[in-house]
């Protein structure tokens, strides 16, 4: 499936925005300690209580966030407004859901496991 220029640019302002969201249980102390307002030792303790306890809601938020933004992109800017559309787009509209959905998570991936995980180690709140 090609990509339209509107799904393109849809794509590359959403994703990253539902990938801030979910990994803010793990950005949040490296922000709190990069703005001097939180000591090292407290942000890996914020850090282990926001991951271990709640990093599903920040997940679930994420999800839901992206789920929304998909039913609003496909509403307005696909004109999808009644059944018979959606069957006639269906497989359109499942297509770019998976891509979506997809880069979403290799999106939240990369940033929470990779670029977050590097600079928490290079302020050293973990590892």
């Amino acid at each position: 499936m090609k990509l339209s220029k509107q799904q393109k640019s849809f794509l590359k302002k959403i994703i990253p925005i539902g990938a801030f969201i979910g990994g803010l249980c793990c950005f949040t102390p490296v922000v709190l300690v990069l703005l001097g307002i939180s000591t090292v030792s407290f942000a890996a303790s914020l850090s282990n209580t926001l991951y271990g306890q709640y990093k599903w809601a920040f997940r679930g938020i994420a999800l839901f966030f992206l789920i929304g933004a998909l039913f609003w992109y496909i509403y307005k800017k696909e004109k999808v407004c009644t059944i018979d559309e959606l069957k006639k787009k269906r497989r359109k509209i499942l297509n770019f859901v998976l891509i979506t959905l997809i880069i979403g998570v290799m999106a939240y991936i990369i940033w929470l496991y990779v670029i977050v995980e590097i600079i928490g180690i290079i302020l050293g709140i973990w590892g």
